[in-house]
């Protein structure tokens, strides 16, 4: 994207940002409608909408043109997380955990993958043949969703759309299941972010100077995120979701050991990848299936409150990771990742008793449901 138009590598940065940015401002301001409008209309609208600020990516002319699309695309991408909320509503509330498990298994097959196809698709035919390609599936994605989705009711909520956003937050003070879920996603998702955002820099430099695609494979090592992550909805299911997550988080912190050893054995490395994502996607599901089982009637509003967490750990974690490679090397970057991982087990240490009654208070309803999805 640099060469093609004429600015520097730290300032193509900005693409990352403005699109983190608009992700953000989508959680806010998007999100939620999921509980005041059809999500079927929602989600597939969003998916139109965002294969269009796609191709105008594919087909920026100038710079501008593609940092405003950009923002365009991270806006609308939080169709994802309306999906999350949506299955949560369709499944009976003992399969809720398991319904969320399914649906972030393919979230994480598509981040992993897209992290080899898009390496592979520049190396090929460029940057521009990713977006556009990219613009491809989401019409598809759009087109399927629009068959196979239920139809509901065109408005669940007589609040407006001011007091739809401002009950989001009045969620964090009423439910501190809630405060305490949002700020592990905070915590495990800088950590997350801190690896995969500086991996690209000493594999793409001597001695391993790997090519793009090459370093798109450590991706298809982390898709064992999907086991993860259906274990823990059927855990979270049975009650388990505290023991999950400790085990869960202990783990994080382990695989930093392993992944220090970047310059000694790259099969090492791709070992503690497996861990390290494993371990995210199944603390990342606990947190859902746990705060969706607080308030049935607010799972879009929920959803949106914890993202803007995990949104806020990955920039963070994103930022602070070049930063510190810039200053300290691998070395720092492992020593950031296991700081963030420990902060989240101790955390976890700490909290694991608040909600417990309201938790277990849930549990017995969810047995009682038989484990199928059905729409309401």
């Amino acid at each position: 994207m640099a060469a093609d138009f004429g600015i520097s590598a730290a300032a193509i940065g900005g693409v990352v940002t403005l699109t983190q940015i608009g992700y953000a401002l989508g959680l806010i301001f998007i999100v939620p409608l999921g509980d005041f409008l059809e999500r079927r209309k929602l989600i597939v609208g969003q998916g139109v909408l965002s294969a269009m600020a796609l191709i105008v990516v594919a087909t920026a002319p100038t710079e501008n043109v593609l940092l405003v699309a950009m923002v365009a695309v991270g806006l609308l991408a939080v169709v994802v997380q309306v999906l999350v909320a949506f299955a949560a509503t369709l499944a009976s509330p003992a399969a809720r955990g398991k319904a969320v498990g399914t649906v972030t298994s393919g979230v994480v097959v598509g981040l992993l993958l897209a992290r080899f196809v898009s390496g592979t698709l520049a190396d090929l035919g460029g940057w521009r043949a990713v977006y556009m390609i990219s613009a491809a599936a989401t019409l598809i994605m759009a087109a399927s969703l629009f068959r196979v989705l239920p139809r509901e009711g065109s408005s669940r909520s007589s609040v407006s759309y001011r007091e739809l956003l401002r009950s989001v937050l009045m969620l964090f003070i009423d439910e501190p299941i809630l405060r305490v879920r949002a700020v592990l996603g905070l915590l495990i998702f800088a950590a997350f972010s801190a690896f995969w955002t500086a991996l690209v820099l000493p594999l793409s430099a001597p001695p391993h100077s790997m090519s793009h695609t090459e370093i798109g494979l450590f991706g298809l090592a982390g898709s064992a995120g999907v086991l993860a992550a259906n274990g823990a909805g059927r855990a979270a299911d049975r009650g388990l979701g505290q023991w999950t997550t400790g085990v869960s988080l202990a783990l994080l912190l382990a695989s930093w050991g392993l992944i220090v050893l970047l310059d000694s054995s790259i099969a090492v490395v791709v070992v503690g990848v497996v861990i390290l994502d494993l371990a995210v996607q199944a603390v990342h599901v606990t947190n859902q299936s746990i705060i969706l089982a607080t308030r049935p009637d607010a799972h879009s509003r929920l959803v949106a409150g914890y993202m803007v967490f995990y949104s806020i750990g990955s920039a963070v974690g994103a930022i602070a990771s070049t930063v510190v490679y810039a200053r300290m090397g691998w070395f720092g970057v492992c020593a950031l990742g296991a700081g963030a991982s420990a902060a989240g087990f101790i955390f976890w240490a700490a909290t694991r008793h608040v909600g417990r009654s309201r938790i277990e208070a849930a549990l017995p309803a969810r047995r009682q449901g038989r484990p199928s999805v059905h729409a309401r």
